[in-house]
């Protein structure tokens, strides 16, 4: 660890707690935005450990869980340092959109570029001024356009150090996801930087067991590393190699079987779809075995619309 972690030309030095404020760009009306970023050290050595929430603006579940832990005085580490940023994409909760004004996803523009759009911006500042900082990192998210997601772990299952990092987590589900172009994740992992991205509720919606769910995985992963010597119990967690969309095969009225969680069978009924007048009803039934990662919330669908994530080849 080193003896002092430097952030926008301030250092922090060990047994210290600061707050550092990136500046990214101004709005129309020259208000200037800053991405705020608290650094808590340790006097011993240990890792540094990136909590990060609201990548998305609209997905308020991270933001809570790390401003939770940090109103709590949960992430003072015994060893090592904890980088906190609770809201990433300020421009998005400001508007509670997904993205930026210009409409580009910060989390599809990494590793990002100091001339390029907004996002790009955002991300370039990111990578540039925190991720060389760190070893590893817990990203939370949350379900979009009316998705809830079920707490859940996402990680690649093939990179050792991902899973050992995930099994300490312990959520109620780790799911294998592949590294996507562009994403967070994925440019930390070019940096040899071990990010996991943890999933749950829906956006502009508070998911309080969710919430616990990621405070409590990520003081057991805290302990894990050895930056507190205690951590919350762990619940059962299942392993699941693939997952799979179950999309509207009729537009309509979507009315849902089953709930978050379920774990479910092979042609299992899961909801009907009706049309508005009260003439026709179609049954949508599982091609899966598995367990309901993500469901849509909004009963208006269109043919092809995702209604239902399952998890399945569970381990």
């Amino acid at each position: 660890m080193p003896e002092f972690i430097q952030i926008n030309g301030e250092k922090v030095a060990r047994g210290e707690n600061k707050h550092i404020f990136l500046p990214i760009a101004k709005l129309p009306t020259h208000t200037s935005i800053d991405l705020p970023v608290r650094i808590i050290r340790s006097n011993q050595t240990g890792p540094v450990l990136l909590l990060t929430g609201g990548l998305h603006g609209d997905e308020i579940n991270g933001i809570e869980i790390v401003r939770r832990m940090l109103a709590r005085d949960l992430l003072t580490p015994e060893r090592g340092s904890i980088i906190a940023i609770p809201l990433m994409n300020v421009y998005g909760f400001i508007q509670n959109v997904r993205g930026v004004p210009d409409g580009k996803d910060i989390n599809r523009s990494f590793p990002g570029s100091k001339t390029g759009s907004l996002a790009k911006l955002v991300a370039y500042t990111i990578m540039q001024q925190i991720v060389p900082k760190i070893d590893y990192g817990i990203d939370f998210h949350t379900g979009g356009a009316s998705r809830f997601n079920f707490p859940q772990i996402r990680c690649v299952f093939d990179i050792p150090k991902n899973m050992e990092l995930a099994s300490a987590f312990a959520p109620p589900v780790i799911l294998h996801s592949g590294l996507i172009d562009s994403s967070f994740r994925k440019a930390a992992h070019r940096k040899k930087k071990h990010v996991l991205v943890y999933e749950t509720g829906e956006s502009l919606r508070f998911d309080e067991e969710g919430i616990q769910e990621g405070i409590n995985g990520t003081l057991r992963l805290m302990k894990h590393l050895g930056m507190r010597s205690t951590a919350p119990q762990a619940g059962e967690t299942e392993i699941y190699e693939k997952s799979a969309w179950v999309r509207a095969n009729f537009a309509g009225l979507y009315r849902p079987k089953i709930n978050i969680g379920d774990k479910i069978k092979k042609n299992q009924l899961l909801g009907s779809i009706t049309d508005p007048f009260g003439d026709e009803v179609f049954k949508v039934k599982s091609r899966h075995e598995g367990r309901v990662i993500g469901i849509n919330h909004c009963p208006v669908v269109h043919k092809g619309d995702a209604i239902l994530h399952i998890a399945t080849n569970k381990r």
